[in-house]
């Protein structure tokens, strides 16, 4: 068989009209969907609030009412947040595992968002950086640092970076890097207090300028993201495939890597490093439109948002008028989705 029969005899990546028709009717929906979520994100939490007091916030705003105050300060730049950042992680975690042909990839199980965050703090108490737009290049460097360690570590030995090495290598630097974050924060009480909801990943507390200090790098990445959906169809036919229909498939791979780091370091600059909704989104966003990576990058880069911002207004209600951080409750739901794709592989074949 030619490259070119065996290229078109992959009818999963050649949507027919109809399912096209389909996943863009479903695209539709969970973009309605997302914008319910930021809604109730909005309203929802110790202080409700009405339609009519979101309207006066943006149209007749008072400084002096508290539940305007709430809404234009508080709430907006934390959902505005939680879409970026959680479409960040979401097409992060489709990119590994895209790329590296592993279903247990993700920002967090492979230690990116951890170097990441370890390299923020470094910058924060040992260096003395204090804006966001500053410390963020701190989060690109580890979380180049760590992709290139984790994948360095499981190339070793004869199978080379194996799905399972590359969990076992991803929990190993998660755990030395955590430990050096742990150092470095608590040899100061002060910054323990600021920085101990940032570390288990949160959205309470990230403001207007830490959005807009963000958001560049968020918006570069997700818009780099999206346009390396053809580039993995080639890479899930199998990299002599890949070769022989003319794709430089290191190139490629290093341009993928670049983007996670992006994608991933600014998100962890924003809020913190969360982990686990980069592994299962995509598996879910896989089971809804099939292979194609296309689909499954504009599925992802909607759900994620829409599993964070659950998952946040889930933390705010659940212990009211107290609040539960939104990267415990996605650890909570995350670990459990963990194991069934490690106990069950056939749920999340590549």
């Amino acid at each position: 068989m030619t490259v070119t029969a065996r290229a078109e005899a992959a009818p999963e990546l050649r949507p027919t009209q109809r399912s096209r028709a389909a996943l863009t009717t479903g695209f539709v929906v969970l973009v309605g969907l997302l914008a319910v979520v930021c809604f109730f994100s909005i309203t929802m939490g110790a202080r409700g609030v009405g339609l009519s007091t979101i309207w006066k916030a943006f149209d007749d705003y008072d400084p002096g009412n508290a539940s305007e105050t709430v809404i234009r300060e508080l709430r907006v730049p934390r959902t505005l947040i939680g879409i970026f950042a959680g479409a960040a992680l979401g097409l992060s975690g489709a990119i590994l595992q895209g790329v590296t042909r592993n279903p247990l990839a993700d920002p967090g199980i492979m230690g990116i968002n951890a170097g990441a965050a370890t390299f923020i703090v470094f910058g924060i108490m040992v260096l003395g950086t204090q804006s966001v737009s500053t410390y963020v290049w701190f989060a690109f460097a580890g979380a180049g640092v760590a992709t290139v360690t984790v994948y360095g570590i499981a190339s070793f030995g004869r199978e080379g970076a194996t799905p399972v090495k590359l969990a076992l290598a991803g929990a190993a630097v998660t755990a030395i890097l955590s430990s050096i974050t742990s150092a470095i924060v608590m040899t100061n009480v002060s910054a323990l207090n600021e920085l101990r909801f940032w570390q288990v990943g949160a959205l309470a507390g990230r403001y207007f300028p830490v959005f807009w200090q963000t958001v560049p790098f968020l918006a570069l990445g997700i818009v780099l993201a999206l346009g390396t959906g053809r580039a993995l169809n080639g890479l899930a036919l199998g990299e002599d495939l890949a070769l022989a229909l003319g794709q430089r498939v290191r190139l490629t791979r290093a341009i993928m890597f670049v983007t996670v780091a992006i994608l991933s370091g600014a998100a962890t600059a924003a809020c913190g490093p969360i982990v686990f909704i980069g592994l299962v989104v995509p598996h879910l966003a896989r089971m809804i439109c099939g292979p194609d990576y296309r689909w499954i990058l504009s599925y992802s880069l909607l759900l994620t948002p829409i599993v964070l911002l659950l998952a946040d207004i889930v933390g705010r209600l659940i212990i009211s008028p107290g609040e539960l951080q939104v990267g415990v409750v996605i650890g909570v739901l995350g670990a459990p989705a963990f194991i069934l794709l490690v106990r069950y592989r056939n749920l999340a074949e590549l």
